[in-house]
């Protein structure tokens, strides 16, 4: 038996920001609320299923330098450039980290700033 990732941690400064932009973009609800305003958001199936959950803890300290791990996603219903026009619509905005513009992706922000990428869509609908 192996293991799988369940959840991803999040640093960030709004939670609740976050957790709006991301439950759109992934079709996620919040699953718990600490008191400390730790937001954890994931499927509407909630926990342990295939897709791992996300964890956004509250931190007033911006990471510096480029983060090490980043999300990528592809839409499952609808082609790269419709969703590319969402997630902007979302709040996402460009990113610059030095791409060609040859890529098969769109490296984006969120509102926090934290870089992920939407992928050409690989995935076969849910």
């Amino acid at each position: 038996m192996a293991s799988r990732i369940s959840e991803l941690v999040l640093d960030c400064r709004d939670p609740e920001v976050l957790a709006r932009f991301w439950c759109e973009v992934l079709d996620f609800v919040v699953l718990d609320r600490e008191e400390d305003g730790t937001l954890e958001i994931g499927p509407r199936e909630g926990f342990g299923g295939a897709q791992p959950t996300i964890i956004l803890s509250r931190s007033d300290e911006p990471e510096q330098g480029k983060s090490r791990l980043h999300i990528d996603v592809n839409a499952t219903d609808r082609d790269q450039d419709a969703e590319l026009e969402r997630l902007l619509k979302l709040g996402a905005r460009p990113a610059d980290i030095g791409q060609t513009g040859d890529e098969q992706w769109h490296v984006l922000a969120d509102p926090e700033g934290n870089e992920f990428c939407l992928l050409k869509a690989r995935l076969k609908p849910l």
